[in-house]
């Protein structure tokens, strides 16, 4: 059983991630972008250098009267003379004691030369300019994000339990920038963005990191952490932070399961008292584990789902309709379909009926 001692040694840290701005948050928190080519990104940066090239050609050629040394006539700046001035200008090559004096020389040099000091600077600067270049962008991202960000599903926890929870989420047509995962494992966060999830490293037991993500304008809340006691304080810090959002937690043990009701989990599941259940049945009738597997696998066969009721249904009985209804959802309270409250269905509805899935 989970210890008030251990909880009440936790100490929430005071730095204020939520308020940070958002350059900071590079690398705690990750918004997923769409890939592209490096060969695509190299020769976007080598066209911009051509074209900035040639735009200083042109200011030198259009200016010409302010130059000397040129190779036309009266000394006077050529094309070439410009090209040529633009590419030791830009290179920062510059000027020494050796340098091509004739027309031919110098173009041989803007042609062939000046590729190869291009190259050079991809590669020696390309890293740095490119990682400044990803940080900014990624702040933007950041930026646009939070001030966007609602009704989202935060997963706290990304191991076995929090994937299939995104699994089944993205199987029943929640987008994936509607979910936002949250963990210290930095493999694990690695993992979603793959993805396409919003990704936040820290502790989701720290209340900063919980605004970080979103929690006071989530929809719903999913603990699915590895520890029990972590669940607990996760979920007294989610449901201080979220009043109105739902909270659905996992614990191993169910002695704790009342801890984490108490804590505010409007749901709760005992994983290893389900498994074993499973376990049980697979020695008498694995018939039935294999159903059961096929109603929690979203992706193909039966699945479990969740509609309204329609105007037309209202005053029937779930019974009559062509899907196979489980229950009704009223006002909050799930009512079986067996039972006499059932019988008719009434205006606000939801129904938990067997739908088929195609592969």
């Amino acid at each position: 059983m989970v210890r008030k001692r251990a909880l009440a040694s936790r100490v929430r840290s005071s730095d204020p991630l939520d308020e940070s701005p958002d350059h900071i948050l590079v690398g705690v928190v990750s918004i997923p972008a769409n890939a592209e080519s490096p060969w695509r990104l190299i020769g976007k940066r080598v066209l911009m250098a051509v074209l900035t090239l040639a735009l200083a050609a042109l200011v030198v050629y259009l200016d010409q009267e302010g130059y000397e040394g040129g190779g036309g006539a009266d000394g006077r700046i050529t094309v070439v003379d410009a090209f040529y001035y633009a590419t030791v200008s830009l290179s920062t090559t510059g000027y020494g004691d050796i340098s091509p004096i004739t027309q031919q020389a110098r173009l041989l040099n803007a042609i062939l030369i000046t590729p190869l000091r291009v190259l050079f600077l991809i590669l020696l600067v390309g890293t740095t300019l490119s990682v400044l270049t990803e940080q900014s962008r990624q702040a933007l991202r950041i930026q646009r994000w939070r001030n966007l960000v609602r009704n989202h599903t935060v997963v706290v926890g990304y191991g076995t339990k929090g994937r299939s929870a995104v699994a089944a989420m993205l199987a029943d047509e929640i987008a994936p920038d509607d979910i936002v995962v949250v963990d210290t494992d930095p493999q694990a966060l690695r993992s979603a963005a793959a993805r396409g999830l919003v990704t936040v490293q820290g502790s989701a037991t720290r209340s900063d990191v919980l605004k970080l993500a979103g929690v006071t304008r989530a929809a719903a809340v999913v603990v699915a952490t590895n520890s029990d006691d972590t669940a607990v304080l996760v979920t007294l810090t989610a449901r201080e932070l979220a009043p109105n959002a739902k909270i659905v937690a996992t614990v191993r043990e169910s002695d704790n399961k009342h801890l984490l009701k108490q804590s505010g989990a409007d749901s709760v599941v005992v994983s290893a008292e389900t498994a074993g259940r499973l376990l049980g049945l697979a020695t008498i009738t694995p018939t039935v584990v294999g159903m059961m597997e096929d109603l929690l696998t979203p992706d193909e066969g039966f699945s479990i789902a969740e509609r309204r009721v329609e105007e037309s249904e209202v005053g029937g009985s779930p019974r009559h309709l062509a899907e196979l209804v489980l229950g009704v959802v009223r006002k909050g309270q799930l009512i079986k379909v067996n039972e006499p409250e059932a019988d008719a269905l009434e205006t606000g509805d939801r129904l938990l009926y067997i739908k088929m899935v195609s592969g």
